[in-house]
C-alpha cells in the first residue's frame, strides 16, 4: 500500500521523505491556506520532494474552468495530478484529462456509486473520505470494502486513495481491505511508529548499556 502525506507543509515532507516512506503528497485548498503559500510556488516545492504523484485541486466549478485552472496546475511538474471533485463537471474534467496522459485524484466521494462513476470516467485515483462518513453516522470502511469489491469485480485500474484518515486503525483497516493507497496527515503516519512495549524495549537496552561503561566509537 503507497503512503500519501496529506500537507502542504513543505519541511513535514521533507522529513518523511527522508524515511523511504513518501510515495506522495495531497494537497486541497484548505491545506494551501494553512501552508500561507502561493499555491504554485509550494506545489512546485512539493514536487521537487517526492516523484510521486502530487494532487493540486482545481477550484472552478464548471468544466471549462477546471481545465483552464488543471492546465496550469499541470505544467508546475510532471508528477502533477490534477484533483477535481465528484460532480458532472468534475468527471467531463477527468476524462478529458486522462484521456490527454494527466493523472486526476477524483475527490469527496461518499458512496460506492460515486467511485463506480469515477472509475468509468477514467480517474487515476478515487478519494473517499473515511472519517468524514465516519463523522457522520456511517461506516467508512465499509465504504472502501463496497468500492473495491465493485472494482475487483470489473478490472477497474482506479486506484483506491483512502482519505479523510484520522488515526492509525483507519490505516489499518484500509490495508486489510486491499486499498491501494492511504493519505494522512504526516502526524498519523508518524504515530504508526508509536508502540509502548517498543519505547519501554529502547529504554531498557539503553539502561543496560550505560551501566557497561562503553562506547561505540
Amino acid at each position: 500500500m503507497k503512503f500519501f502525506a496529506d500537507t502542504a507543509d513543505t519541511a513535514e515532507i521533507a522529513d518523511l521523505a527522508q524515511t523511504g516512506l513518501l510515495d506522495g503528497v495531497t494537497t486541497n485548498p484548505s491545506l494551501i491556506k494553512k501552508s500561507g503559500r502561493d499555491i504554485i510556488e509550494v506545489t512546485r516545492e512539493i514536487c521537487g520532494l517526492t516523484h510521486g504523484p502530487v494532487s493540486a485541486e482545481v477550484v472552478a466549478l464548471d468544466h471549462a474552468g477546471m481545465m483552464k485552472e488543471a492546465e496550469i496546475l499541470r505544467k508546475i511538474a510532471d508528477n502533477v495530478c490534477i484533483k477535481v471533485p465528484l460532480t458532472i463537471d468534475g468527471l467531463k474534467s477527468c476524462k478529458a484529462l486522462t484521456s490527454d496522459g494527466t493523472m486526476v485524484n477524483v475527490t469527496l466521494c461518499f458512496s460506492a456509486s460515486q467511485a463506480l462513476l469515477a472509475a468509468k470516467a477514467g480517474a487515476s485515483f478515487i478519494s473517499p473520505f473515511v472519517g468524514r462518513h465516519d463523522d457522520n453516522g456511517f461506516d467508512g470502511m465499509n465504504l472502501i470494502e463496497d468500492i473495491r469489491l465493485i472494482y475487483d469485480n470489473y478490472g477497474f485500474e482506479t486506484e483506491i486513495l483512502v482519505a479523510s484518515i484520522r488515526h492509525g486503525i483507519h490505516v489499518l483497516e484500509a490495508a486489510r481491505i486491499g486499498a491501494d493507497v492511504i493519505t494522512a496527515p504526516p502526524s498519523v503516519i508518524k504515530g504508526l511508529f508509536k508502540h509502548v512495549l517498543t519505547d519501554k524495549g529502547i529504554e531498557g537496552f539503553l539502561k543496560d548499556w550505560a551501566e557497561t561503561g562503553q562506547a561505540i566509537g
